[in-house]
């Protein structure tokens, strides 16, 4: 099916398609489930499938929610011939809080501090287009003053998120804190809203809440 999209699939080196392969093999080994993304073609994405009006990043397969694997052995196979994106599936393993750059260098910093100690702290990445994505632990909607801020966009399941070293028109997602400095933990998501929370407010933006004081949702786990 890409005999017809090939020519147009941005060349990478072998060692960088070597490092594609691993990395999502890396991903398989701990437990996150990996689903092949569409190949870059200049500025835009090609998937291979007939009629795919998908130009932006997007899965490489039709059932990507069916057929994601945590399997090293089929992930592998994935990568050995094209180029893939490494896509993440949330709502899995864990779900991710998506924020601008500005909240997201703040909440860092925060979270770096925090009382909580480790128990707050997990993998961040960033995108070439200034998107700061949180892993945390999955199952946990948020909070009613985050609900309706655009600022804060929640990834559950049927969604999915572009891991590194996958690269973007823009350039190549990357981690502000591997998965690795996190020892591939994930902190409680309420902890991480809580301190997205207080960063909005620093920032003057207004939040409102549909609870009545005394009746805020707390972090449910065991640190």
């Amino acid at each position: 099916m890409w005999g017809n999209v090939g020519p147009r699939v941005v060349q990478l080196s072998p060692l960088e398609r070597v490092r594609l392969r691993r990395v999502a093999v890396r991903y398989a080994l701990h437990g996150w489930d990996v689903t092949p993304g569409a190949c870059l073609a200049r500025s835009r994405f090609v998937c291979g499938r007939a009629g795919c009006p998908t130009v932006g990043c997007h899965p490489a397969l039709e059932n990507w929610e069916h057929a994601a694997s945590a399997d090293p052995a089929r992930v592998a196979t994935w990568w050995r011939t094209r180029p893939h994106g490494v896509l993440l599936p949330t709502g899995r393993a864990f779900d991710v809080l998506e924020v601008p750059t500005h909240l997201g260098r703040h909440v860092l910093d925060a979270v770096q501090t925090h009382p909580a100690g480790v128990g707050v702290r997990g993998p961040v990445l960033v995108t070439p287009t200034g998107r700061w994505m949180f892993l945390v632990r999955p199952g946990d909607p948020l909070r009613p003053e985050l609900d309706h801020c655009f600022h804060v966009v929640r990834h559950g399941p049927g969604s999915w998120i572009p891991a590194p070293p996958t690269r973007l028109p823009e350039g190549t997602v990357r981690w502000a804190v591997a998965p690795e400095q996190a020892r591939w933990q994930l902190p409680d998501s309420y902890l991480v809203q809580n301190a997205l929370i207080d960063a909005l407010r620093a920032t003057g933006v207004t939040l409102t809440s549909d609870l009545l004081p005394g009746h805020l949702p707390l972090p449910r786990r065991g640190m």
